[in-house]
């Protein structure tokens, strides 16, 4: 149940649809794009063949989130609103819609007038005749908890002052569980913009708490320790407990080191640790008779990016048991059946797909597969599935086709929104390829380029994924997504799921561990072999991009070798030493360093980029938010700096005010013009 703070799909990872639930935080002014400092790219004063794929980028109709009701009658879901320039502007629209009617949905707000709002994180109640969600209809950035019956003006719940997200009503109908950061000075989670730090330099951290709204009278109560942050949450069936991932300290970097308790949801509320993960944990969810607790753990490199393998562990604490060590796929969501089995979403290589889980005996049966994504809201391959085990609602696109909102039983949806039905794709087609290295099968996406003419040779531009704990799939591209428009500028574009990927199983997640840029790296140069054998493309044309895990193996591969004739590296990783000190999550890497870099820094120097900085030729554009909390701008600028000094053709573009995630759609516009015009001056 963990959410977004009103971001969309962010670059380095997939962006399941464009969908990102909206738990909402203040909308960010914007600014122009501070530079170091080439002039900003202009955009033409006629129309090429870049605006058109810009155009297409922001003219779908994206969506945050969608559920369906319990009785699995009803769907609703959330809009992205847009502003004047046809960007989305931080606002949000909930739409209620009968499933198998073709009536048209019901807006429910808890706005007084036509002026948009941020409103979204839906969660129906119990009995499915009303939705509690949140809304900032009382004071633009502040969110509250309302209530609507579907009918007359929605009801406020609170009046807090912090960030409120992910809604849950209990099974009995009268509580309503929130997270709650009081006094919260941005949205939660190592994505979004840092602030600046000055002055004496503290650990100081807000924590995410578990609250507690009465629906009858609005009583509200914080109920998990002042020093715990809560990730997720689950309500026992009988109402009176919840599952809880938590950890004590700083709640951006320690979820990485989080641990599984129940808390009591009465006046005493008791906290109990049950399981202390050897890695990271996530979708607790309570089996229908209250005695065992299920969810997915495996190694993950980013709090929103979930996949491993699915475990059970008694309410009560003990062993966790593992129920697909041997699954050549990876579950990034679960849910309990009323009959005690587990429908869990999952990626088979660059595939989504869903399937059902027998605890006692360990069988899985699948129940669809497709070359594209679904997704209720939460990353990776997930659902919203009715009480009856069998009806969903999810949000369903895929390369060719932009997103919308679907509903039935699991893999035979109809459609219900047709919000993108003139919206076309103005890139290439998008093929799975798959080939082998060092016993490995890999399996990646190869765009062709748009107006695709076999009779010509084209350059082809290799983007790495972000991660590495994540997939590149079939899915309808971001507003900001660099790789996709390359392909509408008339290059092909590689996009590898090597080693380290989710998609085939633990194993091949962990294959990465303690060798990053080895046998991954070449995983990615044995798929240009592969690309080169299938398509028309110049071998002496290659370029390579990505953005953050992306953007250091666009470092480290300019150093291995000049293969690539170009590079754009984003939010990258130049000197893993250095940059220990320096993120704002370092307890990501011990599980795939194997020890802090004080206890060993050779195998932090093994990997980094800056080693071997004196091999490179190749020119390299370099791009970072100036308040990257993940992939800190010094790195860029220790990258860019040493290409200066060595006298390698290199750019170093900062902007302003932009985290690990850019969220300013002039700032998007930009980071895409600026690669296109970067790969054009290289390799056309």
């Amino acid at each position: 149940m963990r959410v977004s703070k009103l971001i969309i799909a962010a670059i380095f990872t997939f962006s399941f649809c464009n969908a990102g639930n909206v738990s909402g935080q203040a909308k960010s002014a914007a600014k122009p794009a501070a530079t170091t400092r080439p002039e900003p790219s202009q955009k033409p004063k006629d129309s090429s063949p870049l605006d058109t794929v810009i155009d297409a980028l922001y003219a779908a109709h994206t969506f945050e989130q969608t559920t369906v009701s319990p009785h699995g009658k009803k769907v609703a879901w959330v809009e992205t609103l847009v502003g004047k320039d046809g960007a989305p502007d931080g606002n949000t629209a909930i739409y209620v819609a009968d499933r198998d009617s073709s009536a048209a949905p019901k807006r429910i707000t808890a706005a007084s007038n036509s002026i948009p709002r941020a409103e979204g994180s839906v969660a129906w109640s119990p009995d499915s005749k009303q939705i509690a969600f949140l809304s900032d209809a009382v004071k633009p950035g502040q969110l509250q908890l309302y209530v609507s019956d579907l009918g007359g003006p929605a009801k406020s719940l609170t009046k807090v002052k912090g960030l409120l997200a992910t809604p849950s009503w209990s099974p009995d109908g009268k509580t309503i569980a929130v997270l709650y950061t009081e006094n919260a000075t941005r949205a939660a989670g190592p994505l979004v913009a840092e602030p600046p730090d000055t002055g004496e330099i503290k650990d100081a951290f807000f924590e995410q708490r578990l609250a507690l709204v009465d629906v009858a009278t609005g009583s509200f109560r914080q109920i998990s320790p002042a020093d715990m942050y809560v990730y997720e949450y689950d309500w026992s069936p009988d109402s009176s407990r919840f599952a809880v991932i938590a950890a004590n300290g700083n709640g951006d970097n320690n979820w990485y080191i989080a641990s599984l308790y129940t808390l009591d949801a009465g006046p005493a509320s008791q906290m109990k640790m049950i399981y202390k993960p050897p890695l990271q944990i996530a979708n607790p969810a309570w089996s229908p008779d209250g005695k065992t607790i299920a969810f997915i753990a495996g190694l993950m490199s980013d709090e929103p990016s979930v996949g491993g393998d699915i475990y059970t562990i008694a309410g009560t604490g003990g062993e966790a048991t593992n129920l697909t060590p041997d699954m050549r796929a990876t579950a990034n969501w679960l849910t309990w059946t009323p009959e005690g089995k587990i429908v869990f979403g999952e990626t088979i290589e660059g595939d989504a797909a869903a399937a059902v889980l027998d605890p006692s005996s360990s069988r899985i049966d699948p129940l669809w597969r497709g070359q594209e994504q679904i997704s209720a809201g939460s990353w990776g391959t997930n659902l919203s599935l009715a009480r009856d085990g069998k009806t969903s609602a999810i949000i369903r696109c895929s390369f060719s086709d932009p997103p919308e909102i679907w509903a039935g039983p699991i893999g035979y949806w109809r459609q219900i929104t047709h919000r993108n039905a003139s919206v076309k794709p103005a890139w290439g087609e998008a093929k799975s390829i798959h080939w082998t290295n060092d016993g490995y099968n890999i399996q990646g996406w190869l765009l062709y380029p748009r107006d695709f003419n076999p009779s010509k040779k084209y350059p082809m531009i290799v983007r790495v994924h972000g991660g590495p704990g994540a997939a590149v799939q079939s899915e309808w591209p971001h507003t900001g997504d660099f790789a996709i428009a390359l392909a509408g500028a008339g290059y092909f574009v590689l996009q590898a799921n090597p080693r380290g990927s989710f998609g085939q199983g633990e194993a091949f997640t962990r294959a990465n561990v303690r060798d990053f840029g080895y046998g991954d790296f070449r995983d990615v140069l044995a798929g240009v072999d592969e690309a080169l054998r299938i398509g028309p493309i110049d071998p002496d044309r290659l370029g390579l991009t990505g953005w953050s895990y992306g953007g250091f193996m666009t470092m480290w591969g300019v150093t291995q070798t000049n293969r690539f004739k170009a590079a754009i590296a984003g939010a990258g990783l130049a000197n893993f030493l250095s940059y220990y000190g320096e993120n704002k999550i370092d307890q990501w890497m011990i599980p795939f360093f194997g020890k802090s870099v004080y206890d060993d820094p050779e195998v932090y120097a093994k990997s980094s980029p800056i080693t071997f900085i004196k091999n490179v030729k190749t020119p390299t554009l370099v791009i970072v938010g100036d308040s990257d909390g993940e992939c800190p701008t010094p790195q860029s600028y220790e990258f860019w700096h040493a290409l200066k000094t060595l006298g390698v053709e290199t750019q170093l573009v900062v902007y302003e005010h932009e985290g690990h995630m850019f969220v300013k759609p002039e700032h998007q516009r930009d980071r895409i013009r600026r690669t296109v015009a970067w790969f054009d001056a290289h390799l056309r």
